[in-house]
């Protein structure tokens, strides 16, 4: 019968030399493309996809305040035509592609 105490996800994390410890001129650490050791960005993502994303966020809650205060049709419908731009502008320029 198998150990089912510990996981067996416990044994691959004692050898994944992230946790361990190593250093990137040990090699273990190296990218995986390019073959050189490069830390992450602060941030993800490009500009373009960061405005797509405010775009859509901004006409959202602008769109459900228009319907809570009002309603006020003109910004409701003005919202969603922002939505559109923005999810728009988010296609166009393949942000799901942006995630490390």
């Amino acid at each position: 019968m198998t150990d089912q105490l510990q996981p067996s996800t416990t044994g691959e994390t004692a050898a994944d030399p992230a946790i361990i410890g190593a250093s990137p001129e040990d090699g273990a650490l190296a990218h995986h493309l390019t073959g050189a050791f490069t830390p992450h960005p602060a941030f993800h993502g490009r500009a373009v996809s960061w405005v797509a994303a405010t775009l859509i966020v901004v006409a959202f809650v602008t769109g459900g305040l228009a319907l809570v205060f009002g309603p006020t049709w003109w910004a409701f419908w003005a919202s969603l035509a922002l939505a559109a731009v923005g999810g728009l502008l988010a296609i166009a320029t393949n942000m799901f592609e942006d995630w490390y």
